[in-house]
């Protein structure tokens, strides 16, 4: 009887690997959707979409973006966990939704490990200490001198609750004693929109979101929050060497599928995430945006996951962080 059960568990098994290769090689067969927890034109809407675009060239399938903002990419989660698990709608997580949420909200609605079958990490970049092209400060210390001196302190925009340019402003506030108040947005694209007007006085943010605004002159660029300075700002002095230690911060991002997908389509996917982010055209584009490619294995990306979870983990507590 136990032979006889074996053997039909062992059936099942071939049988359901065999299933799921066959749907890999059909795989995708129609429009695949990524949902992008930020509102349009942000840097992981901008990024997203160039990978979109190169991905459906090589697939032969259109690519659609859906963006889901809210709670610092709680949303898009929450929306694509539920998702069916077939390989069609895909998640764009972050280093906050993923390793530093869970953190400071007990419940997120969603568990990043196990709800979720990470595919590739996309891309990675630093962030950039930025004030209106209007403040006073010009450097570092006057900028700290200026929070102290106005009365309530100095306002800094973040891209929404749990993200690490929120961590790098309480970092920032602890490490130099500037009183600080943090305004959480709907995504980069509105954080930057608030610094620009001057309806904030500050901000950590991508290159990429600001782009425009630094190119015209609206935004001066104090330092940038990465261990090394960089190559397409080398004259932009690293906050470390400024004189705030600790937030040399990774903001990377990474494709994920709801739980049980298939491992054929997770592997399928991570191939031709993989490809399209190496493509010349995007590769370029990414690089000049002061961001870096970064793909990985799917195990690669669940150990980043956990390692920087652990990290930030700590950090948040020494902080006493918690969802605004």
């Amino acid at each position: 009887m136990r032979r006889y059960s074996n053997i039909v568990a062992a059936a099942a098994i071939a049988l359901s690997s065999a299933t799921g290769i066959a749907y890999a090689q059909a795989f995708p067969s129609r429009p695949i959707t990524i949902v992008v927890p930020f509102p349009p034109g942000g840097s992981t809407d901008v990024v997203t979409r160039l990978l979109a675009k190169k991905m459906s060239e090589n697939i032969g399938q259109p690519v659609v973006i859906e963006n889901k903002p809210g709670g610092g990419g709680i949303s898009g989660a929450v929306a694509v966990k539920n998702a069916a698990p077939n390989g069609y709608t895909l998640y764009v997580g972050h280093v906050g939704s993923l390793s530093v949420n869970l953190h400071m909200q007990k419940n997120l609605g969603y568990d990043p490990v196990k709800d979720f079958e990470p595919i590739t990490t996309m891309h990675s970049f630093a962030q950039i200490l930025m004030v209106p092209a209007a403040s006073p400060a010009k450097t570092l210390q006057e900028l700290v001198a200026y929070a102290k001196s106005k009365p309530g302190g100095l306002s800094y925009t973040s891209q929404g609750p749990g993200t690490t340019s929120q961590i790098q402003g309480e970092i920032m506030k602890r490490e130099t004693g500037a009183p600080l108040v943090h305004i959480p947005m709907k995504g980069a694209a509105a954080a930057v929109t608030e610094v620009v007007a001057g309806r904030a006085d500050m901000m950590f943010s991508s290159y990429i979101s600001a782009a425009a605004f630094i190119r015209d002159g609206k935004l001066r660029l104090i330092g940038i929050g990465a261990s090394t300075r960089s190559k397409l700002l080398p004259d932009l002095p690293t906050l470390a060497e400024l004189g705030i230690q600790g937030v040399d911060f990774d903001q990377w991002f990474g494709i994920l599928a709801p739980a049980k997908t298939p491992e054929a389509v997770v592997r399928k996917l991570n191939q031709e995430v993989t490809r399209a982010m190496h493509s010349p055209e995007v590769e370029k584009a990414v690089t000049q945006l002061v961001a870096d490619v970064i793909t990985s294995t799917p195990e690669e990306f669940a150990k980043r996951i956990a390692g920087d979870s652990e990290r930030y983990g700590k950090i948040v507590r020494q902080l006493g962080l918690k969802f605004d």
